[in-house]
């Protein structure tokens, strides 16, 4: 039977209290939310705590969804079956329903939150391409105060994000801008394994053409950062099968995959390929069966 190592247990009762304890504690305690990725390094001994530091008493005022007029915030502490039954969310960002629909079980879904998430900056994690293909900042709150980082500088590499030692994040920031959509895909060995290789894209339009885009990548490198030369390749661009191939190819010769149980590095690099391909065409179906909705009302109307 795995069991972890000693350690002491403390319970917060608020931010300011979880900051607090974090700055007494020092280096060896961590947070612990839902606590599916961290118990079971703690179980393998992959991670040596002398404190766990429980912040699940903080869903009150850190889970929460608000819809601004040119940005979204999401708390920390939200969990993933609220934003899979968000219908802001659904209307806004698709591509989190997406991903979703496919990260784990409801076991997993009903405790595990979008912090938790992006803080163990697993390499194969989901919903960190989401956050980086919609452009997302985190807030990271510490004693002296709050700061804001993009998804690039979040993720520092494997497992290491920008959150200091005596820092939480509190909440993830999204800007809202019009004519666009997004979508995810996945390919995992079973239902609810980590991907074998991920990708999300977001799309906005002007018009007949791409004004701008941007792809997230999982499961084929370091980090799931964007890929600034997929953005560079689409901007002006009207929407076509070629384009989406020629995005693909950036995106393939983009990651560094390694060969693992889950697949080849080859074939890894396929599917960022493939993958890729697929969620922009999405998104763009989305914003065109948009539009034709928009346009149908406004026919009604009349």
């Amino acid at each position: 039977m795995q069991v972890p190592a000693p350690f002491d247990y403390e319970r917060a009762t608020s931010v300011d209290n979880a900051i607090a304890l974090l700055e007494r504690l020092g280096s060896e305690a961590r947070l612990i939310a839902g606590g599916h990725s961290l118990l079971p390094m703690m179980k393998l001994r992959l991670t040596d705590l002398e404190y766990v530091i429980d912040i699940n008493d903080l869903h009150g005022e850190l889970g929460y969804v608000r819809v601004g007029a040119d940005e979204v915030r999401i708390g920390a502490m939200t969990r993933h079956r609220e934003l899979l039954e968000s219908p802001e969310l659904a209307a806004l960002f698709p591509i989190f329903a997406d991903a979703e629909h496919v990260i784990a079980d409801p076991v997993v879904r009903n405790r595990g939150t979008i912090g938790g998430s992006l803080c163990q900056a697993d390499p194969s994690e989901d919903l960190t391409a989401v956050c980086t293909a919609l452009d997302a900042h985190c807030v990271i709150r510490g004693s002296d105060g709050e700061r804001v980082v993009g998804m690039e500088d979040f993720h520092r590499g494997p497992y290491e994000t920008a959150v200091g030692d005596a820092e939480m994040l509190t909440e993830i920031r999204i800007p809202v801008r019009a004519h666009g959509s997004s979508a995810y895909a996945k390919v995992e060995r079973r239902a609810g394994d980590w991907a074998v290789t991920s990708a999300g894209a977001a799309v906005w339009m002007d018009g007949d053409v791409i004004s701008d885009a941007r792809v997230g990548l999982a499961a084929v490198g370091p980090n799931t950062a964007g890929i600034p030369a997929i953005s560079e390749a689409l901007r002006g661009q009207p929407p076509s099968e070629e384009l989406y191939a020629q995005a693909g190819g950036i995106a393939a010769q983009s990651c560094t995959p390694v060969t693992d149980n889950r697949g080849s590095a080859d074939y890894k690099r396929h599917l960022a390929d493939e993958l890729t391909r697929r969620t922009l065409r999405t998104a763009v179906q989305r914003i065109q069966a948009g539009d034709a909705g928009d346009r149908a009302g406004v026919q009604e109307g009349d």
